[in-house]
């Protein structure tokens, strides 16, 4: 598969826009691995390899484990996340899958267990993952070897 364009040539303004929404999530207070587990659950949703390999290695580099990564798309069926970070992959994959809505009880539960601002922050980390998502299989952007 070849790259079809490269939006930071084609866009620069546009692409520069989303580099700055991404730099906003080193602002919030979401834990670095959680930011990545929410970037790994909705790149595997969107089928995004780039996105997928991309941050299973860098949550490797912090420190995650193989079992927890390796789970990650298993997580309900597993003991091996926390209350907060089950919370953030429900809110993450309903949100992903916005079609289908995202229920009351997930985001519920989200603010009960996270809190406002910290939910806040969560969609719009996922927004962002979304996003990049988008733009890399829209233009066939691979893992590189």
């Amino acid at each position: 598969m070849e790259t079809r364009l490269k939006i930071n040539e084609q866009d620069p303004e546009g692409y520069t826009a989303l580099v700055a929404f991404d730099k906003y999530l080193k602002s919030t207070s979401i834990s670095p691995i959680q930011k990545e587990l929410i970037k790994i659950r909705a790149s595997q949703i969107n089928g995004c390899s780039f996105c997928i390999d991309s941050h299973t290695t860098d949550a490797r580099k912090m420190g995650e484990s193989e079992r927890r990564i390796y789970s990650i798309s298993t997580w309900r069926d597993t003991p091996f996340f926390t209350e907060e970070e089950r919370a953030i992959l429900a809110l993450t994959e309903e949100i992903t899958l916005i079609s289908q809505r995202v229920s009351d009880k997930t985001f519920n539960n989200a603010v009960n267990i996270l809190g406002e601002k910290y939910v806040a922050q969560v969609i719009m980390a996922i927004i962002i993952i979304n996003s990049w998502n988008r733009l890399a299989i829209s233009t066939n952007i691979e893992p590189v070897i």
